[in-house]
């Protein structure tokens, strides 16, 4: 069972509910004064407190102990007795956080009751934020693509700084997936890793979402940002933050503290800041939509997640995953992928990136044979419909056009998309499309096509200037 710290100058009460408690299986911690609770506290947090309102001989009473502890542990549940119990020091007592209130001389029932609620209380919420923390992408980054390795190499040279960084790229692309790596690996990576959904949290509520609240009828609820103390706040798609709340984060990221809604003390945290955006955040300056100050204090390390076109490599190694990985969590088929399956998904359109590719998979395992490697005319179009099955369905713009345009135009799209495809190596598109290489070269002159560096990796475009 837990560990619960009693704190009482009396020695008889404080050992006759140390005796009570460990009767019923519970390992306890005895103080007498404010200093060595603190101490006890700082050293070893515990699961529980059962603290006393008046301490003789110490310089701080059970209020003052328990707006400390509640300030720099708020999951601690604080179960408070008093001999001179009355209603006002309840209502304090339950205002600064208090788990419940007890009056001396206590039942030794109702202190079971108490004890049992705060310690089933105090591992639900140790759950719940277990929960949050494996919420979402676990941090594995997959891939052998050059841009993919730009990506990784990045992400390495930040993971054990304390310096914020910017991910910006795509939406769908793993700008989360990144921020987690980052985590995973640094030395903050045992302490939270909290995520806030700036898009999602209604703005209304956002203050309270970060900041926690403090009333008189609920007690003390920690917000986000307290949640994460030790650990990571990540603040995905930012560019979504009301500018009144991005006004208060700018504030919290220069003190290192802030004050939750409705309450007037000051709460001091330690928190790495990790932010994302798909939008350009220049743009949303100009147009009054984002503070200029905020930008620069996140947009320490910037670093961009590239879209899945630009490491279309990857993507048999990245279906391949998801196939595994949803055949562990949903028990659907473990299958592989052909060769023209694979060769079909690396020239296909995908706008939604590599949430876009895994859910391709899904409806693939879904709906698709339960054995056997997964063909080609099993994947769904841009349409949404699957491919025919001895031909080729032609785009309205392809099809409306002579034969010469029409097949000058799919030469292009096609061999760019082989090029991007080899992440632009020229000799294995050429193996690839059963030509030599200086005839493809040709080719390739002819069409305008030309090859350049993008996210670190060689792209196919026409030449604007041919």
């Amino acid at each position: 069972m837990g560990d619960i710290l009693i704190v009482d100058d009396e020695r008889d009460i404080r050992e006759l509910i140390s005796d009570i408690l460990q009767d019923e299986g519970y390992k306890t911690r005895l103080v007498g004064n404010s200093d060595d609770c603190m101490r006890e506290v700082n050293d070893a947090p515990p699961s529980l407190m059962i603290l006393d309102i008046w301490l003789k001989d110490s310089d701080m009473d059970g209020i003052d102990i328990l707006t400390a502890v509640k300030r720099e542990n708020p999951d601690i549940p604080v179960v408070i007795i008093s001999g001179h119990g009355n209603i006002e020091i309840a209502v304090a007592a339950i205002k600064q956080g208090a788990y419940d209130f007890i009056e001396k001389p206590f039942n030794i029932d109702q202190l079971m009751v108490v004890v049992a609620r705060a310690m089933e209380t105090s591992r639900l919420r140790r759950e719940n934020v277990e929960l949050k923390r494996s919420e979402g992408p676990s941090g594995v980054m997959l891939g052998e693509s050059t841009a993919f390795k730009a990506l990784k190499s990045n992400l390495d040279k930040v993971t054990n700084s304390n310096g914020r960084v910017m991910l910006t790229g795509p939406g769908g692309a793993g700008k989360e997936m990144a921020a987690r790596y980052i985590h995973a690996n640094s030395n903050r990576a045992s302490s939270p890793f909290v995520c806030v959904n700036s898009a999602s949290i209604v703005p209304e509520r956002m203050e309270e979402e970060l900041f926690g609240r403090e009333s008189g009828e609920r007690g003390i609820e920690p917000g986000l940002l307290e949640q994460a103390n030790g650990g990571v706040l990540y603040f995905d798609e930012v560019a979504d933050m009301p500018l009144v709340t991005q006004s208060k984060i700018l504030r919290v990221l220069v003190d290192q503290q802030f004050t939750r809604v409705g309450g007037n003390e000051k709460i001091r945290v330690d928190i790495r800041v990790i932010s994302s955006t798909n939008k350009n955040l220049q743009e949303e300056i100009a147009a009054g939509n984002f503070r200029e100050e905020l930008f620069h204090r996140l947009n320490v390390v910037p670093i961009m997640v590239p879209s899945l076109e630009e490491r279309c490599q990857d993507i048999p190694l990245l279906a391949t995953y998801f196939a595994q990985d949803l055949n562990k969590s949903q028990g659907l088929p473990l299958r592989s992928f052909s060769e023209d399956a694979q060769a079909l998904m690396q020239a296909m359109q995908w706008p939604g990136n590599i949430r876009q590719l895994k859910n391709v998979v899904e409806r693939v395992l879904i709906l698709g044979a339960e054995s056997g490697p997964v063909q080609a005319s099993e994947l769904p179009t841009s349409d949404g419909a699957s491919q025919g099955e001895g031909r080729v369905v032609l785009s309205n713009d392809l099809a409306t056009l002579p034969l010469r345009e029409a097949r000058e135009m799919f030469e292009r799209e096609y061999l760019m998309t082989q090029i991007n495809r080899f992440g632009g190596n020229i000799s294995r598109t050429a193996n690839f499309v059963g030509m030599e290489r200086s005839a493809l070269h040709r080719k390739l002159k002819s069409l305008a096509i030309v090859t350049s560096n993008k996210s670190g990796a060689r792209v196919a475009h026409v030449d604007e200037d041919e």
